[in-house]
């Protein structure tokens, strides 16, 4: 059987049900349909054959692969030795096509037997001539569908049935699950090609989907996965849809979101004054060209999506941005854009081959990266970053419009449908009620929403994604544990909050859920939870929590322990292991941990925040921090960095002089009841905050004194220095006094260039060069009392990519192993991991 050669048919067995064969182009076109391909072929290409049809181009390699089948076939044919073996496959395999790849596999071979998706993850039993066993045993291994991630195959020989065919079972019976089909999956370039297909019946269908894309995690109500167990059950399949379901040699084979525009789901427009329907609601095509309109004309939409609701207007309409960010009372805070395409995406952010990359992928998030074209004043007012993303639904790309419509805007603001501080809306009537008064219309449909999943959020560091928040695409993807751990809930902290389920060796951390600062933060977080659980089958026997008593989500563990022991891990040691758990320490290693953060609790009840760790997962010791400055008036002091500029000014022991930006920047009345706070330290707080001596600096040079964000002056900061163009070749003094760093010195270094007239960007770039050199000599003294040669990075302030990357090489230079998050988030949207392994270690 020699390939390549042109008009060559190897067929198998004749009369079996199952035929296979693998082909030239040449040979294709006469004895097969090669319109089933979605390319066409190339002469002299290879294609495999499936009953008959073309389904897939192969290259030379895989057509080997394949013949190398085709010849165990007939050896087997020969041979009256059969045999029956067991699969049981873990990880992520349900809702990626696995059983479909598992059916084209064992047909290929000839085998018989039947695959099914079960609580665990996929079974699999196959019969055959041994060696064709052999052949598919290692497929099943190396050529797994894309999405799957396969974390364990178990075989085991079980006694021959016979038989004829193969089947794909309905799934067994619930059971105690440890598997997750995959996270939603944006739309694929097969669908959006047939999207934009006039020939094709899903031309223009806002709910195209196949095995390879779409929605999964959104829509699972349990496990096994199944569309009985989807929120797709309601839409039966019409005969073209159940056709191509049941079709092995279909993309949309067992793909359980299919659906078509005979079978829904169904788009709906609803407008009318704060949600009281002033006009009857409008569908499908109409609704949306109703809503382009409505974008086109400056007004804002609310039109739900994958894992919720968002509010959507035309980034390049000053008035429609305006508008948006007043009603949705959302400060100065920057809003996220979609880019029609990464042509647009390019034009308006400086993108390099990783953020292009990160855009583009399967997952889709938002990228931060630097602006570039300028869009509405509004949409990321004195930020210098962009968050960026693409479209990653069929709508979306609707909404911007195909061939033929009528232009209307090729950047869309895209912010989470919500006011400001609150979860994002996922019901339908829920949407109407609380975004009434933001969105002029409401753009949804009758597919209903699972679990909420905001959009990920992305940047790059070094070459290397950084997480900022982990939920569309990624959650809820199992993180393997170093250590086996009993079942547990850690309820994570009060900002960023995700909650996360362990047992075993894994552990599934949930979607961003959002500040607690809400009631119905709370609400979310228990429905999020409750899911997880379903999905995991995990049943806590503990829960772990921040160790700061005033935290709400530890107030929600405390209300829903029932009686569990709920357990407690200090802050910053919390974000070191986990930064240390998806790097796969094992317990009793220990790192030097670097926790640089804004607030958390510490063990002497002081604001913590600048701190040098020497711990591994049992026990963190405190070897060196920032020197303690007054925090007054706690959020106040967050809300005002000039306050806190003003507290290192006293501490420093300069005076309170109008020269300095941030004191002239402090109204004279609150200056006076500062002062007395300071003095007497009343409504003061201690805090060694790295975050809070960011905002500080921010304020002194005078280019943030009030924050409306989270880190806002910190940011703008980051921006500042980046905006430079040269690396400083300067340091400012710190003071290293045993086991604390006095940051008097720097903050008087830093008034004295104010003073000189130095840029702002230089003062912002020494300072940046200035923080990630303490790192390094941090870190040295840590190796010189300890020898440890491994350094891990966490808390948020490492979200600051101009930090991150100079400490990494610094610490890189001098001979450290260093750890940085790469999974999780380093802020406190990844701190449920560490909690988990604490708790586990106790």
């Amino acid at each position: 059987m020699c390939l390549g050669i042109p008009g060559q048919v190897v067929e198998l067995v004749p009369g079996y049900e199952g035929q296979v064969a693998l082909v030239d182009v040449e040979g294709a076109a006469r004895r097969v349909n090669v319109g089933m391909l979605d390319t066409p072929p190339e002469p002299g290409a290879w294609v495999l054959i499936h009953m008959g049809f073309a389904v897939e181009l192969i290259d030379r390699d895989r057509a080997r692969t394949a013949m190398e089948g085709l010849e165990l076939i007939g050896r087997g044919r020969d041979s009256a030795a059969r045999a029956r073996r067991r699969y049981d496959v873990t990880g992520v395999v349900q809702g990626v096509g696995f059983r479909p790849f598992v059916y084209a596999t064992a047909t290929a071979l000839a085998l018989t037997g039947r695959v099914s998706n079960t609580a665990a993850g996929v079974t699999v039993e196959v019969e055959g001539a041994p060696d064709a066993l052999d052949t598919f045993g290692r497929r099943l291994r190396t050529d797994a569908p894309p999405l799957a991630v396969v974390e364990e195959i178990a075989e085991s020989t079980v006694d021959v049935v016979g038989g004829t065919g193969f089947t794909i079972d309905s799934s067994g019976p619930a059971g105690r699950a440890r598997t997750l089909a995959s996270p939603d999956v944006a739309t694929c370039a097969d669908c959006r090609a047939e999207l934009r297909d006039p020939a094709d019946r899903r031309y223009r269908h806002p709910f195209i989907t196949c095995t390879n894309c779409g929605p999964r995690f959104t829509i699972i109500t349990a496990l096994p996965y199944d569309r009985a167990t989807t929120t797709m059950s309601g839409f039966p399949m019409c005969p073209a849809c159940r056709a191509e379901y049941e079709n092995p040699a279909d993309r949309r084979f067992h793909a359980q979101p299919i659906a078509c525009h005979d079978c829904g789901p169904r788009l709906q427009l609803v407008t009318g004054d704060a949600g009281r329907h002033a006009w009857p609601p409008v569908h499908g095509e109409l609704a949306l060209r109703t809503a382009r309109d409505l974008l086109a004309r400056g007004q804002i939409l609310a039109v739900k999506g994958l894992g919720g609701y968002h509010l959507a207007c035309d980034a390049r309409n000053e008035l429609a941005v305006a508008t948006l960010r007043a009603r949705k009372r959302r400060g100065g805070k920057p809003f996220a854009v979609m880019a029609a395409d990464l042509t647009v995406a390019r034009r308006i952010a400086s993108l390099g081959p990783d953020e292009e990359a990160l855009l583009a992928g399967a997952q889709r998030p938002i990228v931060l990266a630097p602006k570039r074209e300028p869009l509405a004043g509004g949409v990321a007012p004195g930020n210098p970053d962009l968050g960026v993303l693409l479209p990653y639904t069929p709508l979306h790309e609707l909404l911007f419009g195909l061939d033929g419509d009528p232009q209307t805007t090729d950047v869309l603001v895209m912010t989470s449908g919500n006011v400001s501080g609150e979860p994002i809306v996922t019901d339908d009537s829920d949407a109407l009620r609380r975004l009434a008064g933001i969105a002029d219309a409401w753009l949804r449909h009758d597919r209903p929403i699972q679990v909420p999943c905001d959009d990920s959020v992305s940047r790059t560091v070094g070459g290397v994604a950084l997480p900022v928040r982990r939920a569309r695409g990624y959650a809820p993807l199992p993180v393997a544990l170093p250590v086996e751990v009993p079942p547990m809930l850690a309820a994570g902290a009060d900002l960023k909050n995700a909650v996360a389920v362990a047992e075993g060796r894994y552990a599934w951390l949930s979607p961003h859920i959002g500040d607690m600062d809400d009631l119905r933060t709370g609400s979310a977080l228990s429905d999020v939870a409750r899911h997880l659980q379903d999905l995991t089958g995990v049943r806590p026997e503990r829960l772990v929590v921040d160790a700061h008593p005033g935290y709400r989500s530890t107030k929600w563990a405390l209300d829903h322990a029932d009686g569990r022991p709920v357990l407690s891990a200090q802050h910053h040691h919390a974000h070191i292991a986990s930064v240390m758990g998806e790097h796969g320490l094992a317990p009793g290693e220990q790192v030097i941990g670097i926790a640089f953060d804004g607030t958390g609790y510490g063990t002497d009840g002081a604001v913590w925040g600048g701190e040098v760790l020497v711990c591994d997962y049992k026990s963190a010791d405190r070897f060196a921090h920032l020197g303690y400055v007054p925090l007054a008036g706690g959020d106040a002091s967050v809300r005002r960095p000039y306050r806190m500029a003003l507290a290192h000014l006293r501490h420093a022991g300069i005076g309170w002089v109008d020269d300095i930006p941030a004191v002239a920047a402090c109204p004279q009345a609150e200056r006076d009841v500062l002062a007395h706070q300071l003095d007497t330290s009343f409504g003061s707080v201690p805090t060694s905050s790295m975050g809070r001596l960011f905002d500080a600096v921010a304020s002194l040079v005078g280019v943030r004194h009030t924050a409306d964000y989270e880190a806002e002056a910190a940011i703008v900061l980051e921006g500042l220095a980046r905006s430079c163009g040269r690396a400083p070749r300067r340091a400012y003094p710190m003071d290293v006094d045993g086991s604390v760093v006095s940051p008097a010195e720097l903050v008087r270094a830093v008034v004295a260039d104010v003073r000189a007239g130095v840029p702002a960007a230089e003062i912002a770039a020494v300072f940046h060069v200035t923080i990630a050199t303490l790192i390094a000599d941090l870190a040295g003294l840590a190796r010189d009392r300890t020898g440890l040669a491994t350094v891990a990075l966490g808390g948020g302030v490492f979200q600051n990519a101009v930090l991150l990357d100079a400490a990494e090489r610094l610490l890189a230079d001098r001979g450290f192993t260093v750890l940085r998050p790469r999974l999780l988030p380093p802020n406190d949207g990844g701190i449920a991991l560490g909690q988990l392994l604490i708790s586990a270690a106790s």
